[in-house]
């Protein structure tokens, strides 16, 4: 229930930004956030040592902030959206300041899974400053910088591997901690300096039973995707947590229709371009995760296996790292090609183009060159259909509802990265060869992941497909104000 109704509150004249800085501002939070999602990757194998707990519990280090990011996305998204985007982006960040500090001081599990659990509750930013450029950017500016802050999320990942594995081969590892906090706080004083506060607002009460409510189900339904593996996927444990979550999120649909003022309008949701562009984003999630679970296992195997390229975990980062400027570099393209063609187009284009990548690579993957040339490829798709889902969505939702469908639909990215890692992970340990006294995924494991990878992204392109194409006078789909007619008016029951 709400105290008061929708409204778009006002917080006085203030002079207009300065729209760059805020979008280069933001897309630093970006960049900074995703850093931090990859920065742990050198030292899991070795979290055991340094915390003295069996692999099996340091694995939490990983999975809490998994689930952590999962709840809070949505749930900051709202908040945003009812009393100020800059003002939870503000939150968020200093969440992942205090969790990093956290974690650079642990040197036991506890402490440790608790700060990378406040790390993954920072995972709101990118949601957050798309919101934000909605609200403060002129029309002719938005296609653009939506798709810069979108790519952050690709750039951050693919830099945050070659940068962690120098800082973990050259210093004590908590280094790694106080990296993401010493960055975490200048984007924070960088955010607080130049970017202004949103002036679309809801007020109302937060809905708590309906954060709850969510939270437990995806909580049962990532749980059992990403531990499935280990456990097994017919272990009691996991089908109880995969019925659990189908439950609980049946009951949370059902209270959030009858609530005035919903942690996430469903009706709203349901809307066909809204609900179609969500489905493709879980393809696109899946076919974007998956290079990043095979190329950098076969730069680092040994030549010995036939098919490992014996490289450090360095140069694998360093092979990935192009990926992510390609992205950030054909951000302002893609939003081009929105302009002209409309998002959907996009959207299309960007999984054929990730399809087309992942094909070379499983044809071509006995030299490095091999697995720069498709990371490129497949970074370029991602960024473009990274660009155009955000678009995709604010065309189709009223502004005060912007910060929780921008963060609802990179929910379902992550879930999409999710199944990425389960089914990767089932497939890598069925299709095995002996190397020595070890069991190694073999080659032609990595290529059904990669094959996989270009079968996610071809059904997200049948997917898009289905989106309603709705044109303007122009003839072309405008980036947000196409659907401002429909956005402006409540969703009707």
């Amino acid at each position: 229930m709400s105290d008061a109704p929708e409204e778009s509150v006002t917080t006085g004249t203030a002079a207009p930004p300065r729209t760059g800085a805020v979008v280069s501002v933001l897309a630093l939070s970006g960049i900074v956030v995703s850093l931090m999602q990859t920065l742990v990757i050198p030292i899991v194998g070795r979290l055991p040592q340094y915390l003295n707990a069996s692999a099996s519990d340091a694995a939490w280090a990983v999975t809490a902030t998994l689930l952590a990011a999962a709840v809070a996305t949505p749930v900051m998204g709202r908040l945003g959206d009812m009393y100020g985007k800059r003002r939870m982006l503000l939150l968020s960040m200093a969440m992942l300041v205090v969790g990093s500090v956290v974690a650079g001081l642990s040197d036991s599990l506890t402490p440790m899974i608790v700060g990378r659990a406040l790390q993954g509750l920072s995972s709101g930013v990118i949601p957050l400053g798309i919101s934000i450029l909605r609200d403060e950017l002129p029309a002719e500016r938005l296609g653009s910088a939506t798709a810069m802050i979108s790519a952050s999320l690709g750039v951050g990942g693919a830099l945050g591997l070659p940068l962690a594995a120098l800082i973990a081969d050259n210093f004590d590892w908590h280094a790694l901690f106080w990296t993401s906090a010493a960055l975490g706080v200048v984007a924070l004083l960088l955010v607080v300096a130049l970017v202004p506060e949103s002036k679309v607002r809801t007020g109302g009460r937060f809905d708590v039973v309906g954060a709850a409510g969510m939270a437990a189900g995806l909580i049962c339904l990532l749980l059992a995707i990403s531990k499935g593996g280990d456990w097994g996927w017919t272990d009691g444990t996991t089908l109880v947590l995969f019925a659990a979550a189908v439950v609980v999120l049946l009951g949370w649909g059902f209270f959030e229709l009858r609530t005035e003022r919903p942690l996430v309008d469903l009706r709203t949701t349901a809307r066909p371009q809204v609900l179609i562009t969500n489905l493709a984003s879980v393809a696109i999630g899946f076919a974007m995760f998956s290079m990043s679970l095979v190329i950098p296992q076969v730069l680092q195997l040994p030549e010995r296996t036939g098919y490992g390229l014996g490289q450090s975990l360095l140069s694998a980062g360093l092979v990935m790292a192009p990926s992510g400027l390609v992205m950030m570099a054909l951000a302002p393209v893609s939003a081009l090609v929105s302009r002209a063609r409309g998002p959907k187009a996009t959207l299309m284009i960007g999984a054929l183009i990730v399809a087309a990548g992942y094909g070379l690579n499983v044809a071509l993957m006995s030299e490095v060159w091999h697995f720069v040339l498709a990371s490129c490829v497949i970074g370029a798709g991602i960024g473009f259909c990274y660009g155009a889902m955000p678009t995709l969505i604010m065309s189709a939702v009223p502004a005060s509802e912007t910060g929780a469908a921008n963060s609802l639909n990179t929910l379902m990215r992550s879930i999409g990265t999710s199944v990425a890692s389960a089914v990767a992970g089932v497939v890598l340990a069925q299709l095995t060869t002996r190397f020595g006294p070890y069991a190694l995924p073999s080659e032609d494991a990595f290529r059904t992941v990669l094959a996989l990878g270009a079968g996610a992204a071809l059904l997200g392109f049948v997917v898009a497909a289905f989106i309603p194409s709705r044109r303007g006078a122009a003839g072309a789909e405008s980036p947000v104000t196409e659907g401002a007619a429909e956005a402006a008016e409540p969703a009707k029951a």
